[in-house]
């Protein structure tokens, strides 16, 4: 199984690529395949003009083809999730998230952005035919410190929040990816009913 992350912040440096990072670390401690895609790295003209045949836009729609599971991760913008974040899910396949979990994560200045994960992107992403769209995570600018060597620290309350969500991902992806177990044919002599 693999889980691709997906970098919805323009910036090289942002608070929500720092929570997409941490979900990262989580899985991999799992043993769990990670992929990655970062938006802002693709051509903004293939991505502007939804040209798909663009050697780096083919390779993201693939990974997105190809993986069990989705993190999308963006800053939140004017209460909206970002647009490098939004061209992107525009050039994808009606259903490209058929048969997978789906787990969003957002930042913000404030808590009022919050509900931008269920009124704003959730629907996107239901459109995309996601298979189930695990509760999101929303951290503030407050939850997500700079460090004095610069680095980006998750606090301990979205930490936690992490890690309950990490788990649900990996049960939901693996959980319903087991084959149910194979029953012999029963004879329809060999069947008994009370009434």
């Amino acid at each position: 199984m693999t889980v691709l992350l997906i970098a919805g912040s323009p910036s090289a440096r942002s608070r929500s690529s720092a929570l997409l990072d941490a979900v990262g670390q989580r899985l991999r401690a799992h043993d769990t395949e990670v992929d990655q895609i970062l938006i802002r790295d693709l051509s903004a003209p293939s991505l502007l003009l939804a040209d798909v045949s663009e050697r780096s836009i083919a390779r993201a729609v693939e990974q997105v083809a190809q993986a069990s599971a989705i993190v999308v991760s963006t800053p939140v913008y004017k209460a909206a999730y970002s647009g490098v974040l939004k061209v992107f899910l525009d050039l994808l396949p009606q259903t490209a998230l058929k048969d997978k979990v789906v787990l969003p994560l957002a930042t913000g200045g404030s808590p009022h952005h919050m509900l931008a994960l269920d009124y704003t992107l959730r629907p996107v992403l239901q459109s995309l035919a996601a298979r189930h769209i695990l509760p999101g995570v929303y951290a503030t600018d407050a939850q997500i410190t700079v460090t004095p060597e610069s680095a980006y620290q998750v606090s301990a309350d979205i930490g936690t929040r992490l890690d309950e969500v990490v788990q649900l991902l990996l049960q939901e992806a693996y959980g319903r990816r087991q084959a149910l177990p194979a029953f012999a044919p029963i004879a329809f002599s060999q069947v008994r009913c009370s009434v």
